[in-house]
């Protein structure tokens, strides 16, 4: 949210202060954006909705203290993490947080059976290198988790089942699933405490102009704006025990300013759960 906003070391700080000032505690950074990236990484994030900006020439362990915010976790891809432990290690350490997030696998087939299980193995493998520097490794879903690798089970329930539980921990993302098709609440509740940090999002439209078809597409939103039971979630057990609830929103924001938007999110967060 924040990567089209943080153009150089002013901006950002001034960034981080207003979002702090607006009410949340933290931040979750990425690998792909304090790092230098090669083009074509940028590019594609950049046509993810998530332009990284410059942020690889800002100092944010210095930026964050002076602002006030913490840093919720470092997302990390699984291959920086099996060939460079022990450099992002020390990123994770330098941003103080204990938490390292793979945030799924770019060209992979969820959908083959012995490619996921073999995923499951790796994961627990990192996981347990991680465990002993005093580090948590947590995946993070999108919706291609939840293809069928066979008539019985998802790509995601195959990875739940084959790792273990206290070498690799869950970021759930509500939206993905929901976008999949997926009932959200049963499955967020038989995650439990294995649950540790929670992206929460809304799923819904905007009308911008008179639509061409009687169909308008469905896209992220600002908390309470769309049609996802955030009320019902937010107080599920397993959400008010989390160390973390994140938003995250990579377009579609209001006025089309990211900062606008958050702002609105916090203020349903503010009466549906930290008044709590």
């Amino acid at each position: 949210m924040i990567g089209s906003v943080c153009k150089d070391e002013k901006t950002t700080l001034n960034t981080l202060k207003r979002i702090k000032q607006i009410g949340y505690d933290g931040i979750e950074l990425n690998l792909f954006m304090i790092e230098e990236t090669p083009f074509i990484v940028r590019l594609l994030t950049k046509m993810a909705g998530m332009p990284v900006g410059k942020g690889a020439n800002i100092c944010w362990p210095d930026l964050l203290k002076e602002s006030g915010l913490k840093t919720t976790s470092l997302h990390a891809d699984l291959g920086s993490l099996e060939n460079r432990m022990d450099e992002v290690i020390s990123k994770a350490q330098e941003l103080d947080t204990n938490k390292i997030v793979i945030t799924g696998m770019y060209r992979f087939d969820y959908s083959n059976y012995d490619d996921v299980k073999s995923l499951a193995k790796r994961l627990d493998k990192v996981g347990a290198r991680l465990h002993e520097s005093n580090l948590q490794l947590l995946y993070h879903n999108h919706n291609v988790e939840f293809l069928k690798v066979d008539n019985k089970y998802t790509a995601y329930e195959v990875i739940l089942n084959d790792t273990d539980p206290d070498l690799v921990k869950i970021e759930f993302d509500s939206y993905w699933p929901t976008e999949a098709g997926v009932e959200i609440i049963p499955m967020m509740e038989q995650l439990s405490d294995r649950l540790v940090l929670y992206h929460i999002n809304d799923r819904g439209t905007r009308l911008k102009k008179v639509p061409i078809t009687p169909i308008l597409k469905s896209d992220s939103i600002e908390l309470g704006y769309g049609n996802m039971p955030l009320k019902k979630i937010l107080n599920l057990d397993c959400i008010k025990n989390v160390d973390a609830i994140i938003l995250e929103s990579h377009r579609n924001w209001v006025n089309n300013n990211p900062m606008d938007s958050m702002e609105k999110s916090v203020a349903f967060l503010r009466e549906n759960f930290l008044n709590e």
